[in-house]
């Protein structure tokens, strides 16, 4: 997989507690890389970091990219083959909350990322992660592309817009001319799977509420959004190193969108159906009661779309799983975790199942980065 470039590699992931720094770091672990995180805290109880004990696995940092010192001294020290940049604020309303930590942690943390990642010597490569939401969503029936306007009307939004620009910035005046650096910026969004406990997410909130024989309830229904499982985007990751690595120099300094195909782009309430069926599927004695409230107030977006097209050109990167399959992974997942798995050790070989899965449907559809070529 991926060439076997992650093998022995040292590869620093900031937001490695996270849930999808947390699937990354099992990912890579399993191409038998030498994982190094740096997070600030552990930001969900549950978490999936925990219940996969990968404090156990690598070798960990807790500190806030919001001090440039920790992020550099921790750069310098590590001296990584990759840099996946994945820290963040990342949840909508907690931007309304707090508007000052989201601009710093997202903006200020991403610039003290780049001039770490800059003042290294040596060949590195930087994956720089933001959001779909870094788009100026005017709620188009077509996808976003990489070239499209840049933007944002709430805070979370706003600031993904604010990392890219200084990710644009920085690579101009700096990584361009530097023959060992190599940066991309890679943009997804509405990432579900399993092990996810993230504040005021509809996946989370449904498994949470469900496994309590409670009922979920939800703000917009009618929201269309183009879910995909975790795994997706972070193929689409993998396989920016995989390139840059290989000293792709097309890439350098480019930006990739990761969705599903169009057919995936699904309402909140089609979700959460599909979602209940197959939680159903699992053990029909399960709760799966929905109730829709929605404040007057909200400000949340109704539709969002990505144009995918790029990455399929440049990168031969597709989506692996159909809407039916992605909603299996994710269902399958926690019924483990709150029905089945005693042992939380557990919980790791069941993630490296699901990973290897996905790997093998990849290798049936001949995806490029499952090739191994000499």
């Amino acid at each position: 997989m991926f060439n076997n470039i992650y093998n022995n590699k040292k590869i620093i992931i900031t937001g490695n507690t996270g849930f999808k720094g947390a699937w990354l770091t099992t990912w890579l672990l399993k191409l038998g890389a030498n994982v190094y995180g740096l997070s600030k805290d552990i930001p969900t109880k549950p978490s999936l970091y925990e219940a996969l004990k990968l404090d156990s696995k690598i070798q960990h940092t807790f500190g806030d990219i919001r001090d440039y010192e920790v992020v550099n001294k921790l750069f310098s020290d590590v001296k990584p083959d990759f840099i996946f940049h994945l820290a963040a604020q990342p949840i909508v309303s907690s931007s309304f909350d707090d508007p000052i930590e989201t601009f710093e942690t997202n903006v200020i943390g991403s610039v003290n990322v780049l001039q770490a990642f800059k003042k290294l010597n040596y060949r590195s490569n930087l994956i720089f992660i933001t959001s779909d939401k870094c788009y100026e969503n005017v709620e188009w029936t077509f996808g976003y592309r990489e070239i499209d306007r840049l933007g944002g009307k709430d805070p979370y939004s706003a600031s993904k817009a604010g990392a890219e620009l200084a990710f644009s910035s920085f690579f101009r005046s700096f990584i361009n001319h530097d023959k060992n650096k190599k940066a991309v910026s890679a943009r997804a969004g509405n990432v579900i799977g399993g092990g996810d406990w993230a504040l005021n997410r509809i996946v989370p909130d449904a498994m949470v509420s469900w496994s309590n024989a409670k009922s979920v309830e939800i703000r917009s229904p009618k929201a269309t959004r183009p879910w995909q499982h975790v795994l997706e985007p972070i193929s689409g990751y993998l396989r920016l190193g995989q390139l840059l690595y290989q000293k792709n120099n097309s890439l350098n300094g480019e930006s990739f969108n990761f969705g599903p195909a169009y057919d995936q782009n699904k309402t909140v309430l089609e979700l959460l159906k599909k979602l209940g069926d197959q939680w159903k599927s699992c053990n029909n004695q399960l709760k799966t009661d929905i109730l829709i409230n929605t404040p007057k107030d909200l400000l949340e977006a109704n539709l969002l779309k990505l144009n995918c097209d790029k990455a399929l050109h440049y990168l031969n990167w597709k989506p692996v799983l159909n809407f039916e399959t992605t909603i299996k992974f994710t269902a399958d997942w926690y019924y483990e975790y709150y029905h089945n798995v005693k042992n939380k050790e557990g919980m790791f070989n069941c993630t490296i199942k699901q990973i290897e899965l996905f790997e093998s449907k990849a290798k049936e559809q001949l995806i490029s980065w499952t090739e191994n070529k000499k």
